[in-house]
């Protein structure tokens, strides 16, 4: 079901990145929309690539990998915030540049995977065991918060998302409510110190305090300005599509919206294929949800319903955050659509973490086939032979 739901999404994905696209041509290329057709189909084919090589991997050696990526990421995010790029006049240090390949590689979303892994490795190594909160500072919050750290003076709303979905599976792998209270807590109030010393002293660090301030503001404002110029032609784009679209490739809003094949992707979703498309591209997500809580819940292991529901859940409260910024239910954000907008770091850490979980759901499905094995004495006998 996983895989068909990854297909299904990574299908339906073509024709709105292609229609999108064609503002992005021929604005900043030669007006081929093609390449974009392409690229996007070589990005989803190493996606699935990755998928399908990670889901052969057993679930239980992601428990000792995650301690050993876990400085790697810190490296990363370090060499990120020392060299990041700006890519396509995004305003922001969140990529690097891979070596001798010429592409660029968002290093925050991997390290988003990779914390989630590594947070629910720890949780089960304390199922069932009686931890006082000093204990856990080191082991478990030591990392995350500096993880979050390195990511905050870039990109808030993925810090939030990290930080939302860490404390959610926390919850759920039995932490204790007063120390989870504590870390909110102190979560709050590193996040107003950086805010008070960020604009005390806005050179001392590349920030983007401003933007994130700007974009609060224009949403609690909700009037019709300049700065909402986004939103008020995914409004319009949306109230195009009404019941069943425009129809595919006919968008006109693809003209005027900034980032059409990315953030707002969306929002060309329905103005091409109307309320219908984005009903059907919101229950795909919420298909994909309730598989990942089939697959939690039959896990063998403490762990992997832990792994199943810490590198699941993000994908799915990140589409549905894309959607609600189209819509104005939230503010903007700057986050994709998982498998469906364009763009390569994000295809390839989704399909990571579908992979992770299907790795978790083949274990399953090894142990039920080995007892209908040892159910059938002819078969064993068999193999014997």
């Amino acid at each position: 079901m996983i895989w068909a739901i990854a297909a299904l999404l990574a299908i339906f994905s073509f024709l709105p990145v292609y229609s999108a696209a064609s503002n992005l041509a021929y604005t900043g290329g030669n007006g081929n929309t093609f390449s974009y057709f392409v690229k996007h189909f070589m990005h989803l084919f190493l996606g699935f690539a990755i998928m399908y090589g990670v889901h052969k991997i057993p679930y239980r050696y992601f428990r000792g990998l995650s301690i050993v990526m876990i400085p790697i990421v810190l490296v990363l995010l370090i060499i990120t915030m020392m060299q990041g790029t700006t890519i396509e006049g995004a305003n922001a240090s969140r990529w690097i540049q891979i070596p001798f390949v010429g592409m660029s590689f968002q290093t925050s979303t991997f390290a988003s995977v990779v914390l989630m892994v590594y947070v629910a490795r720890y949780l089960s190594r304390i199922k069932d065991k009686s931890v006082s909160f000093k204990e856990t500072l080191l082991p478990l919050w030591l990392p995350v918060f500096t993880i979050l750290a390195l990511i905050l003076p870039a990109n808030f709303s993925t810090t939030a998302i990290i930080f939302a979905m860490v404390m959610v599976l926390a919850f759920l792998g039995g932490y204790p409510l007063r120390y989870l209270a504590v870390i909110i807590g102190t979560g709050a109030v590193a996040l107003v110190l950086f805010v008070v010393v960020a604009k005390a002293f806005p050179e001392a660090m590349p920030n983007r305090i401003d933007t994130w301030m700007s974009r609060v503001s224009n949403f609690a404002s909700g009037g019709d300005s300049e700065a909402n110029y986004q939103i008020e032609k995914a409004k319009i784009a949306i109230a195009s599509g009404r019941i069943q679209g425009v129809g595919p490739g006919k968008s006109v809003q693809k003209n005027f919206l900034p980032q059409s094949s990315s953030d707002f992707i969306f929002a060309i979703i329905v103005e091409e294929y109307g309320l219908a498309g984005g009903l059907f591209l919101m229950l795909l997500y919420l298909w994909l949800l309730f598989r990942i809580i089939i697959v939690a819940q039959k896990a063998d292991s403490f762990f992997g319903k832990l792994l199943s529901i810490g590198v699941g859940l993000p994908i799915v409260f990140q589409a549905l955050i894309n959607m609600a910024v189209a819509v104005e239910l939230f503010p903007v954000t700057g986050q994709t659509l998982p498998l469906i907008s364009s763009g390569g770091t994000s295809i390839w850490m989704t399909c990571l973490a579908i992979g992770i979980i299907l790795s978790v759901s083949a274990k399953r499905q090894e142990i039920i086939e080995q007892e209908n094995r040892e159910d059938n004495p002819l078969e064993i006998l068999s193999e014997t032979i």
